[in-house]
């Protein structure tokens, strides 16, 4: 599996996982230090990824609520052992737009950085 592929991997478990409110999914794509930045609504949203799990673990998921699958991936950029990515995640009332900062260590590909903003429907 080459490069892109790998990272294409990664992003469709990583839309499923967020997809179904599978935390043991999500735990397994990102670094245990990770940090999740974003803003919703005007108002700065910061949260460890432990707490971010938290988090999706309490919440209904967009599958149980009968959201449609329309996660999307945008764009892919990488650069030797780092990359980022550009995903669409329409999901729960909100519009999000989103960056994800992958790094690769022993050849797994990680999460390392997530940022994200609501954005209005277009």
């Amino acid at each position: 599996m080459d490069q892109r592929d790998s990272i294409e991997a990664l992003i469709e478990a990583y839309f499923r996982g967020v997809y179904n409110g599978d935390t043991a999914i999500l735990d397994a794509l990102f670094d245990p230090h990770a940090q999740v930045y974003g803003e919703i609504d005007g108002q700065a949203y910061h949260k460890t990824v432990a707490s971010y799990l938290e988090g999706v673990a309490a919440r209904k998921s967009p599958k149980e609520l009968g959201d449609p699958y329309r996660m999307q991936l945008l764009a892919v950029d990488t650069l030797g052992s780092i990359a980022n990515v550009k995903l669409r995640s329409p999901m729960l009332g909100f519009n999000y737009h989103l960056y994800l900062t992958l790094r690769r260590i022993d050849g797994k590909w990680s999460i390392v950085n997530k940022t994200f903003v609501n954005l209005p429907p277009s």
